[in-house]
């Protein structure tokens, strides 16, 4: 009888390192993947000019990318586009809906890192950025 628990046990066992090798493997796949469609995200909004939507069963979605990576892409793009941005940045800060926007944008990052200092939730907070963000490409657009 000992000999059926110790075999079920060592396979018991087995079968666990199994599972966590899995789940590792699943998990460092999952990163891949999700690393690789940020590329391609990225690489689409810089040749296009517009997100890349994912499909519509997808909804948590919150990718954004980061100030560093579109200063280095926008320097990176031809210097014949150069002028044009300096065409639209005057008119985007003469347009008070635009400035109002950037305002509130600013305000909430600010409650944001005092959340995060806090230790509070911030969920609430980065929605709220995501959505004056959203409000802002559409102003600008």
């Amino acid at each position: 009888m000992n000999d059926v628990i110790n075999d079920y046990q060592k396979w018991k066992q087995q079968g666990e390192n199994l599972r966590v090798q899995a789940k590792h493997a699943m998990e460092s796949r999952f990163r891949e993947l999700f690393a690789e469609a940020v590329e391609i995200a990225e690489m689409y909004r810089a040749d296009f000019g517009t997100a890349l939507k994912p499909p519509a069963h997808v909804t948590a979605f919150r990718y954004k990318t980061s100030a560093k990576a579109k200063g280095k892409k926008a320097a990176a793009k031809p210097a014949a586009a150069a002028p044009a941005p300096k065409a639209e940045a005057p008119a985007t800060k003469l347009d008070p809906k635009v400035v109002a926007l950037q305002k509130r944008l600013a305000t909430a990052k600010k409650k944001l890192e005092d959340a995060k200092a806090a230790g509070g939730t911030t969920r609430p907070i980065e929605d709220k950025i995501y959505e004056i963000e959203d409000a802002l490409r559409l102003a600008v657009q």
